[in-house]
């Protein structure tokens, strides 16, 4: 994950927030409807997860900043972190 600064990331994050907007607003529809207390509980878990997720890749996000600010961002030091902050996005992923 790179940083906010780079367009890519700042897209990918904006998109899992779009997602998850979009999914609330459908869960509202949905309890406006009177739609089963099952059928909502199941999108509130999709959604829980989704936000969960985006969580997760900020978090990585700011340790990766962190860390090249302190290390350098020059593409060597970059090479050598990226899979440091992947293994680390899987292992925040798994817990949350």
């Amino acid at each position: 994950m790179a940083s906010l600064d780079n367009a890519a990331a700042r897209s990918d994050i904006v998109n899992r927030l779009k997602r998850a907007e979009g999914q609330l607003r459908g869960i509202q529809r949905m309890v406006e409807e009177g739609e089963t207390c099952v059928k909502v509980a199941q999108q509130l878990s999709a959604v829980r997860k989704a936000l969960d997720s985006t969580y997760v890749h900020m978090t990585v996000c700011l340790v990766q900043q962190e860390v090249e600010a302190r290390l350098g961002a020059d593409a060597r030091t970059q090479a050598k972190i990226a899979p440091i902050m992947a293994e680390m996005e899987r292992l925040i992923g798994r817990i949350t």
